[in-house]
C-alpha cells in the first residue's frame, strides 16, 4: 500500500491536472483520502482561510472588536468539531478513562481496554491522527499486552503513565510543551493540592 501522506499546500501556489489550475489549497488543511479538504484533521482557522468566508461572530454582550477577534480563530460552540476541539475533547476522554481505570486490573477488563484503544485508533475521525497513533501504539514499548505485571494494562497507575507518554508525543509532535507526568493523578483524578478543584 502506498504511504498516503496530507497535503498542505502553501496559498501562494497552486496545483495544475492537465492543463488545468486548481484552487491553491491553504497552509494547514489536510486532505481526506478522497482528496477532499478533511474538516475533522483541519484547524477551523485553516478551513475558515481555506472557505474565505467572513466568519460572523455570535450575538454577544461584549465589545464587538474582542468578539471579532475571538472568532476569527476559535469555532463556534455549534459547529461541527475541527481538529483542535476534536483532540481536545478527545484527550479528556481519554486521561479520564485512565484516571478511573482499576488500581488493579482483571484480565477481563485488560483485554477490554485493549480493544478499546484498538477500535479507537481505526475510527478516530481525524485520519491522520488514527493512522499516526496507530503507529505509536505498535512500537515495542507501547504495545498494549494484556496480562503482563509490567505491561502497560496492569492497573491505573501504568496506563496513565502511557497515556500521557501517548499525550506528550503528540505534544511534542506539535511543538507544545510536555505534561510532567508526575502530576497525572492531580490533573485528572484527585484534583491540584491547592484545592482549586474542590
Amino acid at each position: 500500500m502506498a504511504e498516503i501522506l496530507p497535503v498542505q499546500v502553501d496559498e501562494s501556489k497552486s496545483r495544475t491536472d492537465g492543463g488545468k489550475k486548481k484552487k491553491a489549497i491553504p497552509k494547514g488543511v489536510v486532505l481526506d483520502k478522497d482528496g477532499k479538504p478533511c474538516r475533522s484533521c483541519t484547524s477551523f482557522r485553516d478551513w475558515a482561510a481555506m472557505t474565505r468566508k467572513k466568519i460572523t461572530p455570535p450575538q454577544s454582550k461584549e465589545p464587538s472588536s474582542t468578539t471579532a477577534t475571538a472568532t476569527a480563530t476559535s469555532l463556534p460552540p455549534d459547529c461541527p468539531p475541527d481538529v483542535e476541539t476534536l483532540g481536545r475533547s478527545t484527550w479528556t476522554l481519554l486521561h479520564t478513562i485512565a484516571a478511573t481505570y482499576p488500581t488493579t486490573a482483571p484480565r477481563e477488563k485488560q483485554d477490554e481496554m485493549k480493544t478499546f484503544m484498538n477500535i479507537f485508533s481505526r475510527v478516530y475521525p481525524c485520519w491522520v491522527c488514527a493512522e499516526d497513533f496507530q503507529r505509536w501504539i505498535e512500537r515495542p514499548e507501547n504495545k498494549l499486552v494484556p496480562g503482563r505485571e509490567e505491561g502497560h494494562l496492569g492497573g491505573r497507575a501504568s496506563l496513565e503513565q502511557w497515556m500521557c507518554g501517548a499525550h506528550n508525543e503528540v505534544n511534542r509532535k506539535l511543538g507544545k510543551s510536555e505534561f510532567d507526568c508526575r502530576r497525572y493523578e492531580e490533573r485528572w483524578r484527585t484534583g491540584w493540592a491547592d484545592g482549586r478543584c474542590d
